[in-house]
């Protein structure tokens, strides 16, 4: 037995519960991670002593609510290491952070005949804003493959990446394989070719040190709700020049210069960008969420997922009936790990291992196209994080083991 790390013990009380009688073990990270309560406590500071509206305002309130608002973008900033905190827009998530590139940067350059390329990979949030561009446009939408292994092509990513290209997106984690995309060097690819290089951090940023600057990455979109964060907040990073020379595309409050009555001005970055009242909350919120991941240090949180990965990945794929996706080298595999077990629905399976107490997810994870791809319909999925422990790792093939064999052999330990 292993014992509970003291995240799991004092900073994350939810995963003290019992579900279905049984210990929670919360396997679904990748879909939302669970907020400390140091997360909590900047929420219920924020609206039981500072509630008020950002910006402009001269009462007390504002003048603290909007000194906490742009200490969250600082922080975010840094995070990411952005050149400066004009360049971290707040958004609703990754989602909206790469729908806003699309529609405004896309809107403005794409063209009939350019090219976008995407990878297989992709969860819906980074493929049909560009799906869509790309029929408003009548541009072309081209797919990177995979090798063998579930890694990204890059043999195919240097054949579809052309002089054409006027975008490439890539999921800098992805949330079915498990793996880390080399952004950096299909940035360089991209450059060469005249294009930018979007990246989508969902599954990355929370997991892994991010440098958008050594990336080179020209736009780069991140949810808080999965880095502990609260729901409804997120980051889309730009570099200055991209932002500075790209119109907005939501109006109204907050986000003018001037308005006059037939003609209006906006304002300077980042603002420009956040039309209307935004989520001042959630924005403190993340902000306490990145204070505990820097303190805690991102290089921690990374070496302690791959010695889960480590410990657990060689157990599943010993596991008879078992099919993981993605690479089998666990020093190629994130803490995302898609498996299915033969002759067994994914639901069957999330549903049995929730009898458990263990919490995973079950579906096409957002990402139709690669399930196709993968002549899948849906797969289980487990994900960890820095709360998880090997006893969890532990529970998980117990269970899975347990779940084979009602199904299989109508016995077993399912409740």
């Amino acid at each position: 037995m292993i014992e509970p790390t003291r995240e799991t013990t004092t900073d994350f009380p939810i995963l003290k519960q019992r579900v279905n009688d049984e210990p929670l073990v919360y396997l679904d990270n990748a879909a939302t991670a669970q907020k400390p309560t140091a997360v909590v406590a900047a929420l219920t500071h924020f609206y039981e002593h500072d509630n008020a509206n950002v910006h402009r305002g001269v009462h007390t309130l504002a003048e603290r609510a909007t000194s906490d608002y742009e200490a969250a973008r600082q922080k975010a900033q840094r995070f990411i290491h952005a050149a400066e905190p004009a360049e971290v827009i707040f958004t609703k998530g990754t989602t909206d952070g790469l729908n806003l590139v699309a529609s405004t940067y896309g809107e403005q350059h794409v063209q009939a005949g350019d090219e976008i390329v995407i990878s297989i990979m992709e969860h819906h949030s980074n493929l049909i804003p560009w799906q869509q561009l790309a029929l408003r446009k009548h541009a072309t939408l081209k797919y990177i493959g995979l090798t063998a292994d579930g890694e990204l092509d890059m043999a195919d990513a240097r054949a579809k990446i052309t002089p054409r290209t006027k975008i490439v997106a890539i999921a800098h984690g992805s949330n079915v394989l498990g793996v880390i995309n080399p952004l950096k060097e299909l940035a360089h690819l991209a450059h060469q070719n005249g294009a930018i290089l979007v990246g989508d951090g969902a599954q990355a940023a929370p997991h892994i040190a991010v440098d958008v600057q050594d990336l080179d990455c020209d736009f780069y979109a991140l949810s808080g709700h999965k880095m502990m964060g609260p729901t409804g907040i997120g980051v889309l990073y730009g570099k200055r020049a991209l932002l500075d020379a790209t119109d907005p595309y939501q109006y109204g409050g907050e986000m003018i210069d001037f308005v006059h009555q037939q003609d209006s001005t906006w304002t300077q970055l980042p603002w420009k960008f956040e039309a209307g009242t935004q989520n001042i909350a959630g924005a403190i919120g993340l902000g306490a969420a990145i204070d505990y991941l820097t303190d805690y240090g991102m290089d921690r949180v990374a070496a302690h997922e791959q010695r889960l990965v480590d410990y657990l990945l060689p157990k599943l794929l010993a596991l008879p009936g078992v099919t993981v996706f993605g690479p089998h080298d666990p020093a190629k595999h994130t803490g995302v790990i898609a498996f299915n077990l033969d002759g067994i629905h994914p639901h069957d399976v999330a549903t049995a291992l929730d009898m458990e107490g263990i919490a995973v997810r079950a579906g096409h994870h957002c990402a139709q196209p690669l399930m196709a791809y993968l002549h899948q319909v849906a797969t289980a999925r487990a994900s960890f994080y820095l709360y998880n422990t090997l006893d969890d790792a532990d529970r998980l093939l117990t269970a899975i083991q347990e779940t084979k064999e009602f199904f299989n052999h109508g016995s077993g330990t399912a409740k």
